[in-house]
């Protein structure tokens, strides 16, 4: 087995996830796909509902890295100009939803932990590897990667697949929606009774579109809230009793989502707010890790990702990288190129021998 064989197994097997469906929360298919391409290489593949996880053997004198990538894909957008369930190969490049996001990295990750673990490589692997396919990524769903992570080993670093041009993302924004309200008294609007919600929550308003955060990172740069949704009233000749909106907030890896939730709740003149969440934190690898700096060495440029992955449930260091861009992702006419594939395989199994 060779990255020529490896990449033709990788295409052809991504072409098979592309005619598969896999929108978020309806992965079953393509879950079966990729655990009956594992089991037919022999791999000890475990399945947790829609997750799939090879662990082989640890040896507790090596650390542990964890692949990762996901299987899920977003639904396709009207604008697709092609059948994006049905893969095409154009030249280098390989059309479909999910090509890029993320299949090139499942598939990339998976053929390169294939020829780590076989030996075929010929070189030193000082590390354990495990193998994680993973759903509901593009939901953050609790039936995703959170449900494989209390499964596994003390994980020491994690690489995650994500579109990256095959440049190492060592930070990426967090994520934290709130839900705001501002409650008033109604009344009829010919009068001056009533009291109006919507008046009631403008100050407040303008704080979130005018307040910027202090810490400034030097990958991520600030952290950074959208209200993204207002409603109120129910008709034009009654005064709004209540006002609700939803912030979207983006930490950088300088803040906790608990701490900015506490100072925006306690910021607020008349609105009440509460976060969905606060599971989706920042993440980042340190600078000096040395996986880091081999690729570094290799000539590659470490940067910040303003875009959410399954790293933000890690609690252990972990950086994106592979192959496809990001810019591709969720857009019409998506496409992978097997020049990128062929290289991530090269590319990871460089960076995680000797």
């Amino acid at each position: 087995m060779n990255t020529e064989k490896c990449t033709q197994e990788a295409v052809a097997l991504l072409q098979r996830l592309i005619a598969t469906p896999s929108v978020s929360r309806d992965e079953a298919a393509a879950a079966g796909v990729m655990e009956e391409f594992m089991k037919g290489c022999g791999l000890p593949v475990s399945r947790v509902g829609n997750n799939l996880m090879v662990l082989p053997a640890i040896d507790p004198e090596l650390p542990t890295v964890l692949l990762n990538a996901h299987i899920d894909t977003v639904k396709p957008v009207s604008s697709w100009t092609r059948n994006p369930f049905a893969p095409a190969i154009e030249g280098d490049r390989l059309y479909g939803l999910g090509s890029n996001d993320c299949g090139g990295g499942l598939v990339s990750l998976l053929q390169a932990f294939r020829m780590l673990t076989s030996g075929v490589t010929g070189r030193h692997v000082p590390y354990n590897l495990v193998y994680v396919a993973s759903c509901e990524e593009e939901v953050s769903g609790s039936g995703g990667i959170a449900m494989v992570l209390p499964r596994l080993p003390k994980i020491d670093v994690a690489i995650v697949g994500e579109p990256t041009g095959l440049q190492p993302a060592i930070a990426e924004k967090g994520l934290m929606v709130i839900d705001g309200v501002a409650r008033g008294k109604s009344g009829h609007a010919a009068r001056n009774g009533g009291v109006n919600a919507i008046y009631e929550a403008l100050d407040d308003l303008v704080f979130l579109r005018d307040y910027r955060f202090q810490r400034v990172s030097p990958l991520l740069g600030p952290a950074k809230m959208t209200v993204t949704v207002l409603n109120s009233g129910t008709q034009h000749n009654v005064v709004p009793d209540e006002c609700s909106f939803v912030v979207d907030v983006r930490t950088n890896e300088l803040y906790t989502n608990e701490e900015v939730f506490q100072f925006l709740a306690a910021s607020m003149k008349k609105c009440e707010l509460k976060a969905r969440s606060f599971r989706l934190s920042s993440s980042h690898i340190d600078a000096a890790h040395p996986l880091v700096q081999r690729l570094v060495a290799m000539g590659k440029q470490p940067f910040g990702s303003p875009t959410l992955s399954d790293q933000a449930l890690m609690r252990f260091p972990s950086f994106k990288l592979g192959p496809g861009e990001s810019s591709r992702s969720h857009s019409a006419d998506e496409f992978i190129c097997r020049s990128e594939i062929q290289s991530a395989i090269e590319l990871y199994c460089t960076l995680l021998s000797d």
